[in-house]
């Protein structure tokens, strides 16, 4: 593979008038976007974006500068522009910029061969499957977006790596009425690689599960208010550990005083049943990387081992800051953006217990089968979940559907407080936005009971 620029005159162009490191971050991005709605398609599109960041930090201190659709001669004239921003301090000195034989990642973008048309045609299937499922199905919208993206990173104290960056993301909203009650089932998928991953989840069943939630919710009873076990089932999906924990353990936060683990590290913070890791390094996983947007390579992160806090997610600036090592997890939307500690795959890893068997020793309580969106302080961790599917738990058995719960809650206490950890592992997907850039992500948890939570719903349960 062939470097689209000469990093070793553009380092040191960078750092000609001083500074620790310098790196370049370059790539081009292609994509393309069906949205459907009300039967039809109302927006197909493709795009190709390309453009070069450079950085020049030291200390706590940096600058960082961008720009669009680079030649080698405009990316040259960026390097000493953000050169002229430093205060003059001297030429640095460069190691290794332009040695090493540079990482080869994927050569091959598995959506070359579809043309909008094709997106469509899954768009418009999904869409008549979804509408077949019940009559009181009244709407359907479905968001699909694949792409491929092209990274080179070239620090100065390092050799360049390079990484082919695909996948696909594909989520279906379903509207169901009977009279005048509405609901909403969602189902989403998404993969870092092509569509073969339909051979293991087929589209159609996406949309038969959306539809087949917001029908379900059309006759079900308000949920039971007050404190009650509640048992998260695996295909809940991990936003629980996402967003009442990770963000948390995201090192710039812990570095500002808006995480409730700063200072932490060695404590007791969950029970001895929970290990939380970030693994950017699973296959096929929406949160996966070979290395981050700073050319760290891509490593499995312990968080938490067995309740005892153990480390944080670091870029190289908060590594340093913190005297610690960089764990791979500089990230940003794109080279517009300077990187900043965000996670890539979260999860709670699987514990002893069998799910079955955790259902069987919670005699009453809710089943909580999806999450929905929610509200979380970093500060003090405490959160305000709502659940877009649950069920009563009767005799240890999954009872009948409830609508309108939520869950209340404090992130570090409700990890304390899990007392069964499932043999089970099930994922969700998203795009995290944070300090205005969305990365992918996907966060994974097993079956957990929490023996007492706060559910909001209908007094009087």
């Amino acid at each position: 593979m062939t470097i689209p620029f000469d990093p070793g005159r553009v380092l040191g162009l960078a750092l000609s008038r001083g500074g620790e490191l310098a790196e370049v971050y370059w790539e081009s991005a292609r994509s393309a976007t069906v949205v459907l709605e009300a039967g039809r398609v109302e927006g197909a599109r493709a795009g190709l974006a390309q453009g070069a960041g450079i950085r020049v930090f030291e200390g706590e201190h940096e600058v960082y500068g961008h720009q669009t659709a680079p030649a080698p001669s405009t990316l040259e004239d960026l390097a000493r522009e953000v050169a002229r921003l430093r205060p003059d301090s001297g030429p640095a000195v460069m190691v290794g910029a332009d040695a090493g034989v540079p990482l080869a990642g994927p050569s091959a973008d598995p959506f070359a061969g579809l043309d909008l048309g094709a997106r469509a045609d899954l768009a418009r299937r999904i869409d008549r499957v979804a509408r077949a499922a019940d009559p009181r199905v009244v709407q359907v919208r479905m968001v699909y977006r694949d792409h491929a993206q092209e990274v080179w990173v070239a620090p100065s104290d390092g050799p360049p790596v390079r990484d082919l960056r695909t996948g696909f993301y594909l989520g279906v909203l379903v509207v169901a009425r009977d009279g005048e009650v509405v609901q909403t089932g969602y189902e989403a998928m998404a993969a870092s690689r092509g569509w073969e991953a339909f051979d293991e989840q087929p589209p159609e069943e996406l949309a038969l599960t959306a539809a087949r939630r917001a029908v379900r919710l059309l006759l079900a009873p308000r949920a039971p208010a007050g404190r009650m076990p509640v048992v998260l089932a695996s295909q809940a999906g991990g936003t629980m550990v996402h967003e009442a924990v990770g963000h948390g353990l995201e090192a710039d936060l812990v570095l500002q005083g808006h995480s409730v683990y700063a200072g932490r590290i060695g404590e007791t913070v969950a029970s001895e049943l929970v290990t939380v890791v970030d693994d950017p390094t699973l296959p096929g996983q929406r949160g996966s990387y070979r290395f981050d947007d700073e050319g760290t390579p891509a490593q499995r992160t312990v968080l938490v081992e067995q309740g005892v806090l153990k480390g944080f997610l670091h870029s190289r600036t908060t590594a340093h800051r913190m005297g610690m090592r960089p764990t791979g997890h500089g990230r940003r939307e794109s080279f517009a953006h300077r990187p900043i500690p965000r996670m890539g795959n979260t999860l709670i890893v699987p514990g002893p217990h069998a799910p079955e068997e955790i259902l069987r020793e919670t005699p009453t309580g809710l089943y909580v089968t999806r999450m929905g969106g929610g509200q979380v302080d970093t500060v003090s961790g405490d959160f305000v979940f709502e659940v877009a599917e649950g069920f009563r738990i009767e005799n240890g058995r999954v009872g009948e559907p409830v609508r309108g719960a939520t869950l209340v809650g404090n992130g570090p206490r409700v990890l304390r407080e899990i007392d069964r950890v499932g043999s089970d592992l099930g994922f969700s997907v998203g795009t995290c936005g944070k300090d205005g850039q969305g990365v992918p992500v996907a966060d994974a948890q097993p079956t957990l009971r929490i023996p007492e939570m706060v559910v909001g719903g209908e007094a009087g349960c």
